[in-house]
């Protein structure tokens, strides 16, 4: 039974700390973290021999504060890698910081803007010296939160997605990619924000449904198409000659742009105008009209309207048929184009142009409101705009294929494994990834352009080019190219370090299945490509979204954002991380209300008094435990059940079941230590001699384990108890417990039966009316069972007093092969009881009659809808399970 015993020396029996009577996480938290980081121990030696165990944090936004995403995500992490470093390994929990390309600059440009200037009035450079400055001054406040929550991450490593090194491993990856040819340069349509003023990619767009408008419009000949509409409409042929079709959009403004119409080859209502050409309206220039297969015949008239520059799949159409790429917007989404509507915005050229197409007749039909899915930077929730434009790309096709392989063959496993689908549904059908980005905060593109058409990738130990005509590239990377290098070049990558040595791969990545394709698939390519196929890490664990009570998603908009630091101040950081961990199933979105914080709280506040009192009472970790034959059946019983529970939280560790383990710990901690084994133990406490100091010394253990255990999760309040028990240095660095093997199912079996006849008389008593504290006489025969040796602790934990000379029995009680026999008798009113409990009876069987009529009738059974039958067959269960109980009840009032 020792395995279990932390192998530092012990305390003294009476060396104990005197503990305050409540715990105040205000002014335990912040002391005892500051501590753990003066004293390294979340530190990690590359140099060790101890197993490695790595894990990055998902790099904050600079820009960024807590919030419950991130509190759930680090507490996950955090207790992950304590128990690690408990068990002995060499554990990096790795920090740092995203530049965060678009948020950071819409920052300082706000910033700039309050003293009315911009950006182009600085200039590039001093504009990115003043990002820099806003950084070092008013950037990364996260890192003083997530200190507060209680993160054991590596300060001494911390990381910054902008900082020398990592800029170096950027620049490396870039040119070798480049070299590859798996970096290029191409002319594509794009994902625009008019409001960022950059390209984002498809992943950070997010589709909303808008109401909008749908208009029909007729291109070509007015007189004739009028004339012959209802052939065309009504799908019948057309005869050679005809110059009029139909089509249908929500962006009228568009229609400057188009450069032919498209139907489907095999469609007969268009085949004879296939090849000819039709005039666009409101422009005077004459269109093609193309046969395409990616024309669906059976939508609308069955022809579409192609803009090339402004549409990805018509700028596919375009590609096919050699189609000129016509730009009728400015990056600001203003119409360049045809005099009557150029200098408009967008959504006003919409109605301008839907406006001039009605004046000529051209209008067939509208449809308003037309409600559609459309594209919004995730950012700034600007409507997004296709647009054509030069841009920077990744050929993902192999490097999605590595990916992709390297789960298929097992070399990365996705926990929860049922999310490998969406893995592959996303790696599996990657399109080329545009990286850069029109902004000045950023890793700039290391691409030099000469006077005379030269294309020069820079690495990052090599000279630019230089003179006259030379200059760089203007954008910067897309954020996640950098972050998608992540797991090593924090660790000093492309240089061979110890660290990349010691740590690379990662053991785990722990992120939201929300950035699985954002950031997971980024890093996957990224390092199978860098490291020679092998991947970052072993293991993908997803976990869910954190919601609000009613599981709807937290958004200031919808008012219910909760800033967890409000919680911490009010409950303490460890009742916050024990929420959000007893909700964390793997892969699952976690509710999550303010009842349940204050629930924690309670927790801590129940291992807080707990422990106070074992302290209070002797408990101890002083010396070995004593032999099973030495102990008694209660002890016996705790060391068995703590023994099981040590190698359940194992197991769910393993599994990354951390609402199953936290679950565990909270019933075993609450229930079966606190209440029952600290109650049962007062008794023993009270005989004293040698049994009683052995209960000492075993509740010393319990408590010694038991924090340990929970500590991973509720860092700080096990620091400052088990330090108070153990007297030792930290719980940080204390050893993992071990599952020493020791069961004892005869004990076990031996306390179920004594918490049975507790509980059943205890509801008993309840039902009778009886106040909790109140005596009332009772025998207890317990011969022929193994409770005669638990007499007196029953007769405690139950408020029965001895049995006297002129006692009667009112009431006999046979539980788990015992009789409590009780007295009742001037301890209730009798008659009054009876009443009410006829009362009772009454009601349910009333209940039940009505219940079973409805269930007797067929009719009924076979109309009423199965929620509705469902709910009174429980219904009946209930009045029927009511029936029995208050027939026991009268059965046991006293007679007379």
């Amino acid at each position: 039974m020792t395995e279990n015993s932390s192998q530092r020396p012990a305390s003294g029996p009476n060396s104990h700390p005197e503990l305050p009577t409540q715990y105040a996480p205000a002014d335990v938290e912040g002391p005892l973290y500051e501590r753990w980081v003066e004293r390294g121990y979340f530190e990690a030696d590359a140099r060790s021999d101890k197993e490695p165990y790595a894990i990055v944090i998902p790099p904050p936004n600079v820009t960024g504060s807590l919030h419950l995403g991130h509190a759930f995500e680090h507490t996950i992490i955090d207790a992950l890698t304590r128990r690690k470093r408990m068990q002995g390994f060499e554990t990096l929990w790795q920090p740092g910081m995203d530049h965060a390309g678009i948020a950071t600059q819409n920052v300082v440009e706000r910033e700039l803007a309050k003293e009315g200037v911009s950006r182009h009035d600085l200039g590039r450079e001093a504009f990115v010296e003043r990002v820099w400055q806003w950084k070092g001054e008013s950037g990364g406040q996260i890192s003083g939160q997530m200190r507060r929550l209680g993160d054991g991450v590596a300060w001494n490593r911390e990381r910054f997605t902008m900082d020398e090194g990592l800029s170096k491993a950027v620049q490396t990856i870039f040119k070798r990619l480049y070299e590859d040819e798996l970096i290029y340069r191409a002319e594509r349509i794009i994902n625009w924000c008019p409001r960022c003023l950059t390209a984002i990619s498809d992943i950070e767009v997010e589709y909303d449904d808008d109401d909008g408008e749908l208009v029909s419009i007729r291109y070509g000949d007015l007189e004739e198409g009028a004339a012959r509409s209802a052939s065309v409409e009504g799908g019948g042929g057309r005869r050679a000659g005809d110059a009029s079709i139909i089509v249908a959009t929500t962006r009228a403004e568009t229609m400057l742009g188009d450069t032919a119409v498209a139907v489907h080859p095999d469609d007969e209502r268009y085949r004879h105008l296939v090849g000819t050409e039709i005039e666009l309206p409101l422009t005077g220039r004459r269109i093609p009209i193309v046969a395409d297969e990616h024309v669906d015949p059976e939508f609308g008239t069955g022809a579409v309207k192609v803009t090339p520059a402004h549409d990805p799949n018509d700028f596919e159409i375009g590609q096919r048929h050699g189609l000129p790429n016509l730009t009728v917007m400015d990056e600001h989404a203003v119409i360049t184009a045809h005099g009557p509507f150029q200098g408009l915005d967008r959504l006003e050229a919409r109605s301008a142009v839907v406006g001039a197409l009605r004046a000529e007749g051209r209008i067939v039909a509208e449809k308003r409101p037309y409600t559609h899915s459309v594209g919004h930077c995730s950012r700034c929730k600007t409507t997004i705009e296709p647009r054509l434009s030069m841009q920077w790309w990744v050929k993902v096709g192999p490097l999605a294929k590595a990916a992709g392989d390297a789960v298929r063959d097992g070399r990365v496993k996705i926990h929860p494994e049922d999310m490998s689908k969406r893995y592959f549904d996303w790696v599996d059908n990657l399109h080329d990834w545009c990286i850069s980005r029109q902004l000045w905060w950023g890793h700039r593109i290391p691409v030099w352009y000469g006077p005379n058409g030269e294309v020069v990738c820079v690495g990052p130990n090599e000279e630019p080019p230089s003179g006259e005509g030379w200059h760089q590239d203007s954008d910067v990377l897309d954020t996640w190219f950098s972050s998608g290098l992540w797991p090593f070049s924090t660790l000093g990558w492309p240089e061979q370090t110890e660290s990349m040595e010691k740590f690379y791969p990662n053991s785990v990545l722990v992120t939201g299945y929300d950035i699985l394709f954002f950031w997971v698939a980024r890093m996957m390519m990224f390092g199978l490509y860098a490291m020679d196929g092998t991947p970052p890490f072993h293991t993908i664990a997803l976990h869910g979204m954190v919601r609000d009570q009613f599981g709807k998603k937290m958004s200031k908009s919808f008012g219910n954002a909760v800033n967890p630091l409000d919680w911490m101040d009010t409950y303490g950081s460890d009742a916050v991380r024990f929420t959000l961990a007893r909700g964390a199933n793997p892969g699952v979105d976690v509710p999550i209300g303010e009842d349940w914080v204050q629930a924690s709280r309670n927790f801590a506040n129940k291992i807080w008094n707990a422990t106070r009192f074992a302290l209070m009472n002797g408990a101890t970790v002083e010396g070995e435990l004593p032999t099973p034959e030495r102990l008694s059946a209660t002890d016996r019983w705790i060391l068995s059940r703590l023994n099981e529970v040590v190698a359940e939280v194992d197991a769910y560790y393993e599994d990354y079941q951390f609402a199953k383990l936290s679950d565990v710990l909270y019933h075993f901690a609450w229930d079966e230590v606190f209440d029952w084994y600290v109650e049962l133990s007062k008794t023993t406490f009270a005989k004293g001699g040698a049994e009683a100091d052995a209960a000492r010394r075993v509740l010393g253990e319990v408590l010694d384990v038991t924090l340990r255990l929970l500590h991973p999760v509720v860092p700080f309040v096990t620091e400052k108890l088990w330090t108070s028990l153990t007297g030792q240095e930290s719980v940080v660095i204390a050893d993992w417990p071990g599952d020493s093997g020791f069961r004892d199912e005869t004990a076990e079996r031996e306390i179920e039966n004594l918490q049975q006849v507790v509980t059943e008389v205890r509801r008993f008593r309840a039902d009778q009316g009886l106040q909790p504290g109140q005596r009332v006489p009772a025998r207890l025969e317990l011969s022929g069972t193994s409770l005669a040796a638990h007499e007196d602790a029953m007769r405690s934990l139950l408020r029965l007093q001895p049995a006297g000379e002129d006692f009667t029995a009112t009431a006999s009680l046979p539980v788990a092969g015992a009789t409590v026999a009780l007295d009742l008798s001037g301890a209730i009113d009798v008659e009054a009881e009876r009443k009410r409990l006829a009362k009772d009876l009454a009601a349910a069987e009333k209940d039940k009659a009505q219940t079973t009529a409805k269930l007797s009738n067929e009719g009924f059974l076979a109309k009423a809808p199965d929620h509705v039958v469902e709910k009174i067959r429980t219904r009946q269960a209930t009045a029927e399970a009511d029936i029995a109980r208050i027939t026991a009840q009268l059965a046991a009032l006293p007679k007379g």
